[in-house]
């Protein structure tokens, strides 16, 4: 079985040419049968930015070999019901004297907030709440959190919330340290300059609220860049908590929607991280340790986090959504959730979650039930979900044994007697017959407002999410096969 070339993308110094997706494209080559699976190295050339300072490079370095290590960088986690009643004492014991705890409006209402606030007073800590999180965050939703904690000060940071949360607390914090960076200087490319994060941060404190995004794990945070209209994002490992705080109690005030959105973002975070490309095939070698990307391709030990999410999904998902009182699937869709994040975080996604970002932006009048928010808005997990069937079934020749190992885990699959070519479309189906029976979502595009009209546009929106696209199993990045993928999305059941 040919092993794709992972296309080459231009970076491009005016966003909007960028925006328009004038990138480099480059045709399948051969290799290995199974890439996921396969210990032989290729070298696929990338084009890459690195800022800061010149560092100097190892003597034996060539930029355009593939890399050979990987690291695997996750928070401490703690997990236990009522855990977040320490809270305090982690602060205290930290020596905090100022502490900038993070949320959203909803969130500031409810018990999950009041436990925090409560163990800091009982812990006799100074703090200060920035409660002005929006849900799916953008880069003027950010600067309000950024100048929020520039103008506070914090020595401890603790977010209580879901990923939009999380990810804002990460980048208060990155921007609250360097104070005189531009925005843009830690934007992932070919939008910002993916300057690496060479400071020690303020210690921060992941506390969820949702069974989702894992952001209490990793080093990433997304965001909606307004300019553009492109969902963009930070990621460096240096970025993630110090301590993810996590706490069963906490997730049990979300509605139905909310579980199946957040629990939909786990079964990508943990499919697409097990059928990245391996860590020794993604290019270019790092010429600097500190330049080895959040995202390195699926490795031996993502991969145990991975499938272990993935089965802990398919299991608990649907009976957490359909009961509300079912607290042991709640708890176990928090532990995969935590599960893939360490998965992905150290792995990467692809493209699921590539074609998700245009989907989220350009949504028009679209409000997810279960969001009471006063914007248009498509949850993470119902975006990244609404192309997994057509994304597993075309990447399927590219890795098919870990294909169907991923199919196999899906209540009555029997892959015993499966051939391998088929591993894609049997993958595609057990999802689609997964999504179909959660029945939480809209039947494709067409049921969020989407028409076949907007399909450029969609494609033009994931051709620049270059540090997702070049750990595809297989060679979507081409616009060509993009347009067919959100073709073959546009309906789902």
């Amino acid at each position: 079985m040919p092993l794709p070339r992972i296309p080459s993308i231009r970076v491009l110094q005016n966003p909007r040419e960028m925006a328009l997706g004038l990138i480099h494209q480059v045709n399948a080559t051969t290799g290995r049968a199974c890439p996921c699976h396969g210990g032989a190295r290729h070298d696929h050339h990338h084009h890459s930015v690195t800022g800061g300072a010149s560092r100097p490079k190892f003597a034996s370095t060539i930029n355009t070999s593939t890399d050979y290590a990987f690291e695997m960088a996750a928070s401490s986690i703690r997990y236990g019901e009522g855990v977040t009643q320490e809270v305090g004492m982690d602060c205290a014991n930290l020596h905090a004297k100022r502490v900038l705890v993070v949320t959203d409006p909803k969130i500031a209402k409810l018990s999950p907030l009041k436990r925090v606030l409560d163990s800091l007073k009982t812990s006799g800590v100074s703090h200060d709440v920035f409660d002005q999180v929006r849900v799916e965050p953008t880069d003027s939703s950010f600067a309000k959190a950024i100048a929020f904690a520039k103008n506070y000060k914090p020595d401890v940071i603790v977010a209580v919330g879901g990923g939009s949360t999380m990810d804002t607390a990460k980048a208060a914090n990155l921007y609250s340290t360097y104070l005189e960076a531009d925005f843009l200087d830690f934007v992932n490319p070919p939008i910002g300059k993916g300057l690496p994060v060479d400071r020690p941060l303020k210690p921060l404190i992941a506390i969820p609220t949702t069974a989702g995004t894992g952001s209490e794990t990793t080093g990433t945070t997304i965001f909606d860049y307004e300019a553009l209209g492109v969902k963009t994002g930070i990621a460096h490992r240096n970025l993630r908590p110090m301590l993810g705080i996590v706490d069963p109690l906490n997730t049990q005030s979300m509605p139905p929607q909310v579980r199946a959105a957040s629990g939909l973002d786990v079964l990508c975070h943990a499919l697409e991280s097990y059928t990245a490309i391996p860590y020794n095939q993604r290019s270019p070698r790092p010429d600097n340790p500190l330049n080895r990307p959040a995202y390195q391709g699926a490795n031996p030990i993502s991969d145990i986090w991975s499938l272990k999410a993935l089965g802990m999904v398919i299991q608990a998902l649907p009976r957490s959504v359909k009961n509300p009182d079912d607290y042991q699937a709640q708890a176990d869709m928090l532990l995969a959730s935590t599960y893939a994040g360490i998965g992905f975080g150290n792995a990467g996604v692809h493209l699921c979650h590539g074609m998700s970002y245009p989907i989220s932006g350009l949504v028009k009048n679209y409000h997810h039930p279960g969001y009471p928010t006063d914007h248009s808005i498509v949850p993470h997990g119902v975006s990244v979900a609404m192309t997994s069937p057509a994304v597993f079934k075309f990447t399927g020749a590219a890795c098919p044994e870990r294909h169907l190992e991923a199919a196999k885990l899906f209540v009555g699959a029997d892959v015993s007697n499966a051939r391998l070519e088929d591993a894609g479309t049997i993958l595609s189906e057990k999802l689609r017959e997964f999504l179909y029976k959660l029945d939480q979502l809209p039947n494709g595009l067409t049921g969020m407002g989407f028409q076949s009209s907007d399909i450029a546009k969609l494609v033009e929106g994931t051709l620049p999410q270059q540090r997702v696209l070049k750990l595809a199993p297989a060679g979507a990045g081409q616009q060509e096969n993009l347009t067919k993928l959100f073709e073959s999305s546009m309906s789902l059941f």
